[in-house]
């Protein structure tokens, strides 16, 4: 079985599918919200990369995204979503402390980590996290509003993801339209974000007073031009947060990890080392 196949593992309860690679200090890698999106399809470059320099990674599904096993009796949010993170590493990660990157989405669960069961958290990244309140953008609300079609699954990824352009090929956009067409992904995806929007914004947040008091060692990174969530939302972490630091890559948009991909894990690899 590849890196890439995963394997399976029930997590109290759920059958959560994530990959796991490399020995030395935990790092957990925690996905976005894009339709289609799985851990490999988010962190495909950045886990084997942590994996080949002294680092155990894993990277899971999140309940109700990819292959993890989901009811669709339930709608998922955040409370859910934290419990399945503080349940995968308390049953699956050595030590039951970990390093942490989250990735929008993925960020703002970090957060609420962070002020739920801080000493799960080694030291954590944020990369186009949410996590705070702010106005729905045009591309966020594309990207939860997604239906399914080639033509609307480029126009995400051109307009919204991705900065440079040149990244934009088709096979590009057929897998990653074949990824939100997988049996039950989209009916999944699609009950999570209905409209109006703007309230899914508001329920992944985590009150700023809470915030302050998150005593973890964190790293933020932003595009410059991203469309997806807005550049000010890091800055305002980096106030919030007391022990942050915040590097904005320039002409890179929502994929930080994948535009600048060996920027992003160089810093990432000396930051938890």
């Amino acid at each position: 079985m590849s890196l890439q196949d995963g394997t399976y593992a029930d997590v109290r309860g759920i059958r959560t599918h994530y990959h796991e690679a490399g020995s030395g200090k935990p790092v957990v890698l925690i996905h976005g919200s894009g339709p289609g999106v799985t851990a490999w399809a988010n962190w495909r470059l950045t886990l084997p990369y942590l994996a080949e320099r002294g680092f155990h990674v894993f990277a899971f599904d999140l309940v109700g995204f990819g292959y993890t096993a989901a009811d669709r009796s339930v709608h998922y949010g955040m409370q859910q979503w934290v419990e399945h993170v503080i349940a995968f590493i308390e049953e699956i990660v050595p030590g039951k402390k970990a390093s942490i990157v989250g990735n929008s989405l993925g960020g703002a669960l970090t957060i609420g980590l962070a002020v739920r069961r801080p000493e799960f958290i080694e030291r954590m990244v944020l990369m186009g996290s949410g996590g705070i309140s702010f106005p729905i953008t045009k591309g966020l609300d594309a990207v939860w509003g997604y239906e399914p079609s080639v033509g609307a699954m480029r126009e995400l990824i051109t307009n919204y993801f991705a900065y440079d352009s040149s990244l934009v090929t088709d096979d590009l956009v057929k897998a990653r339209h074949q990824a939100s067409i997988a049996p039950g992904f989209h009916e999944s995806y699609s009950s999570l974000f209905p409209a109006p929007r703007q309230r899914w914004v508001e329920s992944i947040t985590t009150p700023e007073d809470e915030i302050k008091k998150i005593g973890t060692r964190t790293l933020l990174f932003h595009g410059r031009e991203d469309q997806v969530i807005p550049l000010e939302v890091s800055y305002r972490l980096l106030q919030l947060i007391p022990n942050a630091d915040l590097h904005v890559f320039g002409r890179c948009g929502h994929w930080t990890q994948v535009e600048r991909a060996a920027d992003f894990n160089a810093l990432v690899a000396h930051f938890f080392t």
